[in-house]
């Protein structure tokens, strides 16, 4: 079988998402070594790892520049950064990692694109048991940095933050509200992405 040919656009969102994947693993090790330095006390192992916590830093710095220059260099990534970040509560990281780790976003319907990314509720019932509606598996990066953006929204974006608070106000738990609004928040990426609207 003769292997399938990789068009210009794929490989665009593949190398963005091994920049995007990298940035992720050195801040994952940053903050290892930044709560290891907590815990030192040898003055020759702390200078070294205050070393390895700049060289790490200067490497994320550079990575964002990378990505940066990278998603402006594709009129159809940039077109897309530009669509989710007009949604408040999505600055150029979470659009970054939206683009590099879910490709997908703008091609589903609104129940595939939850599930995909671990967002969507699913029964835990067996027999007359009825077990409380939980969320899991999908792409853990990916709900993450929509956690984080969540977060801002609903403080800052004036439909997600009145759809947190009547959530709140109807007496769902402040983790139930938020994982909503995440939910909610990724519906109207999605629809960003097939549509030529603005959000605010």
């Amino acid at each position: 079988m003769q292997p399938g040919t990789i068009s210009a656009s794929q490989l665009e969102q593949q190398h963005l998402r091994e920049l995007e994947s990298q940035r992720r693993h050195l801040t994952h090790l940053l903050v290892m070594e930044q709560n290891r330095a907590a815990r030192m006390s040898d003055l020759c192992v702390c200078k070294l790892n205050r070393r390895l916590i700049t060289q790490i830093k200067k490497q994320i710095e550079q990575l964002d520049l990378l990505i940066k220059g990278h998603i402006e260099g594709s009129p159809e990534l940039s077109a897309k950064a530009a669509k989710l970040t007009s949604i408040s509560g999505v600055g150029a990281r979470t659009a970054a990692l939206l683009l590099a780790q879910l490709p997908e976003l703008g091609e589903l319907n609104r129940r595939e694109i939850a599930a995909l990314v671990g967002v969507a509720p699913f029964n835990r019932d067996s027999g007359r048991m009825r077990g409380k509606r939980a969320i899991y598996g999908g792409r853990k990066p990916v709900r993450h940095g929509l956690y984080m953006a969540a977060l801002v929204a609903a403080h800052h974006n004036p439909t997600l933050r009145n759809f947190y608070l009547r959530l709140r106000a109807a007496g769902k738990p402040a983790k139930l509200a938020l994982t909503a609004t995440m939910r909610k928040l990724l519906i109207v990426l999605n629809s960003a992405l097939k549509t030529n609207l603005s959000y605010a």
